[in-house]
């Protein structure tokens, strides 16, 4: 996960540090960053200030580093604001105009927090599938569902939530399933999936299809990740989109018990066109990503995925579905394969990190370590 910004660094030690702690070579990032080696030695020095927003986009997606984080240094580097402000100022000039109203009437921090949590509320809902027994986590989840797993004082559950709503979206639901009743939180919309032993995450979420329409984005619930991904996620207009990772590998180092075969990889065009998506039988060479769990569909996206669901429900019921060996057990990935075969572009938004999946004993006890540090 991206490390958080601390104020008493400075932007060349920060990203020094960051570096360091992704063991990338200078040369090496440089190289990504198409910059020369001796200019980023100057930068990570302080000798330079920080380079353009082309560049600092790239930095905070190779670093896995929070873009606000990045620009807020950036301007400080400069002596300025920072630049993503300063270039949002300069193509709205009444902005001018309206910060000096607020300043002229005395306009105080509060106040400025309620305007700010008013305009950045979104559209767009969130759904999250928590249905699952989470068996692999063994004693951890022998009285609790995993998505209520402890994190340094706040739940998974919880830590999603926050993300989506720093993301600006506020309406949330649940589908609920095992251990329901320990899954409570007022704040929250709940939908319960009353077969949850004998079905998967496809018909899993269709316990929820009253709420499936509009700007929806729908995850599992046994991943961490970072504003940055959902606000990444949002940007894209396709009608259906799915997060996937192109940096996964690394996570699968020292993984034991989740073996680099268990991923749900993806394979795209040069598009950013999705090919093959879920559990393929090929060569991990020739994978581009890993999809990460979370995909956003558009109004006209919804009603797709609707329309192709139950058609297939109706031919494959009690029958093998793609790599299901029976359409109960279909997972997401099998649903955007069927859509993929037929014709239909799914779409691919590319991070590198900022997520983690919580799916073993050797998942949590690493995550609570990272937490602890």
């Amino acid at each position: 996960m991206a490390k958080k910004l601390n104020f008493s660094k400075s932007f060349g030690a920060y990203v020094r540090e960051l570096r360091t702690a992704k063991g990338i070579g200078q040369r090496e990032l440089a190289k990504k960053l198409n910059l020369a080696a001796s200019y980023l030695n100057d930068i990570e020095k302080d000798k330079r200030t920080a380079p353009k927003n082309e560049i600092l986009k790239k930095l905070s997606l190779i670093l896995d580093a929070d873009l606000s984080t990045i620009f807020d240094l950036a301007g400080a580097s400069r002596k300025s604001i920072a630049p993503d402000i300063e270039e949002f100022i300069r193509d709205n000039p009444n902005l001018i105009s309206f910060i000096r109203t607020l300043k002229d009437n005395n306009v105080r921090n509060e106040e400025i927090k309620k305007m700010q949590k008013k305009i950045s509320k979104s559209d767009t809902k969130a759904l999250i599938i928590a249905a699952g027994l989470g068996s692999r986590l063994k004693k951890h989840t022998e009285n609790l569902p995993k998505c209520m797993l402890d994190f340094n004082g706040k739940t998974l559950l919880q830590r999603q939530v926050q993300a989506y709503r720093d993301s600006g979206i506020d309406d949330i639901t649940v589908i609920r399933g095992y251990k329901k009743e320990k899954i409570n939180y007022k704040d929250l919309k709940y939908i319960t999936n009353t077969d949850y032993r004998n079905n998967n995450i496809l018909n899993s979420i269709f316990y929820a299809e009253k709420v499936i329409n509009g700007n929806i984005i729908i995850a599992y619930s046994d991943i961490l990740f970072e504003s940055n991904v959902v606000k990444r996620l949002m940007e894209s207009d396709h009608d259906i989109s799915v997060v996937v990772d192109i940096d996964w590998k690394g996570y699968y180092v020292g993984r034991r018990d989740h073996p680099l075969s268990e991923a749900e990889n993806v394979i795209f065009d040069s598009n950013n066109q999705v090919v093959k998506i879920g559990k393929i039988g090929t060569q991990k060479e020739e994978v581009h990503g890993e999809f990460i769990g979370m995909i956003k569909l558009t109004d006209r996206g919804t009603e797709i995925f609707k329309e192709n669901f139950h058609r297939v429900k109706k031919l494959y019921w009690d029958k093998p579905f793609q790599r299901a060996t029976i359409f109960q057990k279909s997972y997401l990935t099998d649903m955007l394969q069927e859509l993929v075969d037929i014709g239909i572009k799914v779409h691919c938004v590319i991070i590198e990190r900022g997520w983690k999946e919580i799916d073993t004993v050797e998942d949590y006890q690493k995550a609570i370590k990272e937490f602890n540090e």
